[in-house]
């Protein structure tokens, strides 16, 4: 077959008329022609940092979005779905992406459970994280968020690390902020990449260290502005992107918002193929010789909209649509707890008219504040008209417990929300206006075996089922998207003030963002790093 376009050269720097001549799922030549085209042939696009489970589809679903849009490779990490069932989650990952064209790269997840500080339903032990990067599967070891703990030198982390070491694979960074001497010892200890830049300068002093930095822009966190005019060798990442965000475009959208904030054209392919593909020494096509016939037509080099994509040879999607069907694969409940009744969300106070510690969302961060408040009475309800709420965490893995705490910055006036997305450990969390809608909520979400509900007196008013793992839907994208859509105006409905109220409360139960959060196993001080009382003494 031959593809006949502006051939975009990543090795070269260049861009001329020209054709690739491929078959067999390798590509032939590569050749220079006279003409004029219009059309674009880039090398396959690669999203070098994901976390697959954040889009809440199963990976093979993923592929049907991510092909349309001229994705043909991603490495990912599943350390979503591996803080709830550990090895065999990454295995259903590895197993649902068997069936589907897209070129799925996965890491071993460095830090399960985040912290002990909370209910996590496994835990990867070095010796767990050795076996894995032994596998081809496998291109390198997850993020190291525990970056004291490298600092430190940690036994049991330094033994991860050094699994990868042995084997020559990348380790993967996470240090947001950390700069200094303490971010050389961790360079030092072999971490290579980084996608928690959010200023030139930090991304500046981290690449003179070493490290090759990823420059995301996803869902949540938006990084590409800051960091566009940084130079040297980079990745274009997502970290994470919603159902919603995936109708819209996946890397090809990384290269459009690259090239709107001045980023050359060429530079910003190369970020998206030529420098992942040979960090994590991927079986990628470059557009050479021998390579795989990984191609992408594009319309043009500013919007960069997929008119085909061919991996090995095949043409696997066309103007906007993949040519394959999904099967996903079923998963196990992973929901075990018993329905709660309105009696578990009591809040007791030792003394009348308590002052209680009370966490404050801030908008459009995941960081949170705390606030002072004292109480009428000596139950502890959720009072609406002071928007201060009831927020309860319950674990979910079959042990039952259930922690309790007040939260501000929701703007509910009625009714609940409950979801089984609650970082890292994903037990159920849930905010309300009253007790009875909590219960309501929570059950709702228990029935489901995983997902997110919104209820008020007593009416599921929205809901998506997330029964893989409590984290991704079998459903389409288009499903999922409207789904998500109905859950938040149905939260505004209620009065929430919050732009993505789902997303904000599945952050308020990680243990190690500043400053205070709730886990199942009680409130927790971050700053401090340790359990406190709800009532201030």
């Amino acid at each position: 077959m031959i593809l006949k376009g502006n051939i975009v050269d990543v090795e070269r720097g260049e861009v001329y008329a020209g054709e690739v001549v491929f078959e067999g799922g390798v590509i032939r030549e590569v050749r220079e022609t006279r003409g004029e085209f219009s059309s674009y042939i880039l090398p396959g696009l690669i999203d070098a940092h994901i976390h697959i489970e954040s889009s809440m589809l199963v990976p093979s679903r993923f592929a049907e979005m991510a092909t349309a849009h001229g994705t043909v490779a991603v490495v990912a990490d599943p350390h979503e779905i591996a803080n709830v069932l550990g090895i065999a989650g990454i295995e259903y990952m590895i197993r649902d992406t068997s069936r589907v064209p897209l070129k799925f790269y996965f890491t071993a997840p460095s830090c399960v459970p985040a912290t002990p500080f909370e209910t996590s339903g496994a835990s990867l032990g070095a010796e767990d994280v050795a076996s894995l990067l032994a596998r081809e599967e496998i291109v390198a070891l997850g993020e190291v968020m525990n970056y004291p703990g490298v600092v430190a030198r940690d036994p049991e982390l330094m033994a991860k690390l050094n699994a990868a070491k042995k084997l020559g694979k990348p380790i993967d960074g996470h240090c947001p902020g950390l700069r200094g001497e303490a971010l050389r010892s961790y360079v030092e200890a072999g971490i290579s990449t980084e996608h928690e830049c959010t200023s030139l300068e930090e991304a500046e002093e981290k690449a003179k260290l070493g490290m090759k930095i990823m420059i995301r822009e996803g869902s949540s966190a938006k990084n590409l502005k800051a960091l566009a005019r940084f130079k040297g060798e980079a990745f274009l990442v997502s970290d994470d992107v919603h159902a919603k965000d995936l109708l819209r475009g996946h890397v090809n959208y990384l290269l459009k918002r690259a090239v709107e904030e001045g980023m050359d054209e060429v530079e910003a392919v190369r970020r998206a193929s030529l420098y992942p593909a040979k960090h994590y020494r991927l079986n990628v096509g470059m557009l050479r010789e021998g390579d795989p016939a990984d191609i992408v037509v594009v319309r043009d080099l500013r919007n960069f909209t997929c008119v085909e994509c061919h991996i090995n040879g095949t043409l696997v999607a066309a103007r906007g649509k993949a040519l394959f069907k999904a099967s996903p694969l079923e998963g196990e409940n992973t929901v075990k707890a018993s329905v709660k009744s309105p009696e578990d969300f009591r809040i007791q106070a030792k003394k009348a008219k308590p002052k209680v510690r009370v966490i404050r969302v801030v908008p459009g961060e995941i960081v949170t504040d705390v606030e002072i408040a004292e109480i009428p009475g000596k139950e502890i309800k959720a009072m609406p008209e002071r928007d201060i709420l009831k927020l309860a965490v319950v674990e979910r893995y079959g042990g039952n417990g259930v922690a309790t705490a007040l939260v501000k910055g929701f703007g509910l006036k009625k009714g609940a929300i409950a979801s089984s997305i609650a970082h890292d450990s994903h037990n159920i969390i849930a905010v309300a206006a009253t007790d009875e809608d909590m219960v309501e909520a929570v059950n709702h979400v228990i029935r489901m075996h995983g997902g997110i509900a919104v209820v008020a007196h007593g009416e599921v008013l929205a809901s998506l089922a997330l029964p893989i793992a409590g984290l991704m839907s079998p459903e389409p994208a288009q499903q999922v998207a409207e789904r998500m859509e109905k859950l938040n105006q149905a939260a505004r409905s209620l009065g929430c003030k919050l732009e993505a109220p789902i997303m904000a409360l599945s952050f308020l139960a990680l243990p190690v963002i500043p400053k205070l959060k709730l886990t199942d196993q009680g409130l927790f001080d971050v700053e401090r790093f340790e359990f406190v009382e709800l009532e201030v003494w």
